[in-house]
């Protein structure tokens, strides 16, 4: 199947799909089509977000919906807001020839006696947010009892921002009998488990691996320190003129700093966190898609569901701590056959936080150095050029009389002068700053003092405010202001899958220290929540307090063990 016309999918459906400028199905929907127009089962497909998944369940099930009927027979489920909007709008414009077909989407963040409203149309298609679908069947205005399938899309996604309880809640509202899809990027423990006891015997479709779609995605990342973070993100944005990008913040706090230091320097950006209303998430997302700004600043929850398939760019200001977030973070640009960048900014401390990253991704991610003010100036020429020789069309008309005799200069002579007004504030800003790559570090390659203070007093801050996605990605409420020296690390024998969070572990090795005799509470520093184990960090006279502290206390319900890490 390499065109969509050499399916059995209806006129109706093939002409909606033509206008919409689609030629050849994408792999995902040359397997999925297929298999949910003639087979029964159940079906897990794994598949990246961008590579079609909506077109690949909705069209073979457009086909197959009974448009006399007012009863709801699609259930989609999706982690947030702005997928279920895009998920609901691709619905539409596929049916666009169906009238008697109608989609509605609930989710959180509106109305919902709106909703309610819109559902007493009788939709057969419903997408929604696990959230706002549990709170409509509570109010007893949406009924599955008679639905013929379910799709479960970003499911990964879905599990990990907690929906688990919710998912199992709506499963057990819908009928035995009917067709479950699950689309994941993913297959983790938790979405094996949901497939094993909601799925019957599934089919399995599997369409490329992570290190196929980072193909046409380079790598790249900056070690700077803390206190030149700013600077060197305003350096890697000007030496990459003409970018459309994503820059990802660990939280809310820290998002909105950046971009408040973007907009105060004349950058087209804004921020896109927790703590914006939903009328201004929808405002900023309006203004990023429209391209009235090119760069969008946000937190990984913020950022999940949006569908953008232009990025240039992806910068990790803060890099996070699960593998797989940094993979989906960069899979936002190279969409759609185009190149796209991945860029980290990390501190001289995180390279075995970027090991750990590169080793579990098998990700080629190469070191750059920041770039100089002379090669951020011959960026932007070339950039000038670049969007003066691509853009054809004329904005608006004058009389060319108006243009002044200019024969007394040669074209470079007109160039240069042309040049040197577009770039001249950049150039003055450039012209006596220090390079940035020539910025020494202590001795053992980790930040000043005065760094750490900076970082420790932000991230106190941050903490104390990120409440996005359940503080996961927050730093550490407390850290050490103590030298590595005087720490000493451990196991721990709880992680990520016994939902662990730093917060837990913060007041985990406060209890167990209770007792102290110094009545203090210890110094405690890094903390890494892993899938299976974590490690912490606490002051070292505090080591056999925390040795036999943990054992007599329990983390919903399981057993505690700590020792001293090699």
């Amino acid at each position: 199947m390499n065109l969509f016309t050499e399916t059995n999918l209806s006129p109706e459906l093939l002409k909606a799909v033509g206008e919409l400028g689609f030629v050849s199905p994408t792999e995902i929907q040359k397997q999925t089509i297929p298999f949910i127009s003639s087979d029964i089962r159940d079906l897990i497909a794994l598949a990246q977000t961008g590579t079609g998944k909506t077109a690949a369940f909705s069209l073979p099930i457009l086909d197959m919906i009974d448009d006399g009927s007012r009863k709801i027979q699609l259930l989609v489920l999706c982690p947030t807001r702005e997928l279920c909007l895009q998920i609901t709008k691709d619905i539409k414009n596929y049916s666009k020839y169906l009238p008697n077909i109608k989609t509605t989407a609930v989710y959180g963040g509106s109305s919902i006696m709106e909703q309610i409203r819109s559902l007493r149309e009788k939709p057969q298609i419903i997408v929604g947010t696990p959230g706002r679908v549990i709170d409509l069947i509570n109010r007893k205005a949406l009924d599955f009892s008679e639905i013929h399938w379910l799709v479960l899309d970003e499911a990964d996604e879905m599990l990990s921002m907690g929906f688990k309880d919710d998912l199992e809640t709506i499963l057990s509202e819908t009928p035995e009998t009917k067709q479950t899809f699950l689309f994941s990027a993913t297959m983790n423990k938790e979405v094996e488990r949901i497939s094993k006891n909601y799925l019957t015997k599934p089919h399995r479709i599997s369409v490329g691996s992570i290190n196929e779609v980072k193909k046409n995605i380079t790598h790249e990342y900056y070690v700077v320190g803390y206190r030149h973070k700013k600077e060197a993100l305003k350096r890697l944005i000007d030496a990459n003129p003409n970018q459309y990008s994503i820059i990802f913040c660990r939280t809310r706090m820290e998002t909105q700093e950046i971009a408040d230091f973007l907009m105060q320097n004349g950058y087209a950006a804004d921020a896109l966190h927790g703590d914006l209303s939903q009328a201004q998430r929808d405002t900023v997302m309006k203004k990023f898609r429209l391209k009235n700004i090119d760069i969008l600043v946000a937190t990984d929850v913020a950022a999940r569901g949006l569908d953008v398939n232009s990025l240039t760019h992806v910068i990790h200001y803060s890099l996070p701590d699960d593998p797989e977030v940094f993979v989906h973070r960069s899979g936002r640009t190279g969409r759609a056959g185009k190149d796209g960048i991945s860029m980290a900014l990390i501190k001289p401390e995180e390279s075995r936080k970027l090991k750990q990253i590169k080793s579990s991704t098998k990700i080629e991610i190469s070191e750059k150095k920041i770039p100089t003010g002379t090669e951020i100036i011959k960026a932007q020429v070339g950039g000038v050029f670049e969007k003066l020789l691509t853009e054809h069309a004329d904005f608006f008309e004058f009389d060319d009389q108006l243009i002044p005799d200019l024969s007394e200069f040669s074209k470079e002579e007109l160039v240069h002068k042309l040049l040197q007004f577009q770039l001249r504030d950049l150039a003055l800003y450039y012209k006596d700053k220090n390079d940035l790559a020539e910025q020494k570090f202590s001795e053992d390659g980790r930040e000043s003092r005065r760094e750490r203070r900076d970082r420790e007093r932000d991230g106190r801050r941050g903490d104390r405010r990120d409440r996005d996605g359940g503080r996961d990605g927050g730093r550490d409420s407390r850290r050490s202001r103590k030298n590595s020296e005087d720490m000493v690390r451990f196991f721990f024998n709880l992680g990520k899958r016994d939902h662990l969070k730093k917060v837990d572990m913060l007041d985990i090795i406060n209890k167990a220290t209770a007792k102290s005799k110094s009545r203090k509470r210890p110094d405690i520093g890094d903390i890494e929540i892993m899938e299976k184990f974590s490690f912490f960090e606490v002051e070292k006279s505090f080591k056999d307090e925390v040795l036999r502290g943990l054992p007599n206390l329990k983390f919903k319900g399981k057993e505690m063990r700590a020792e001293v890490a090699n």
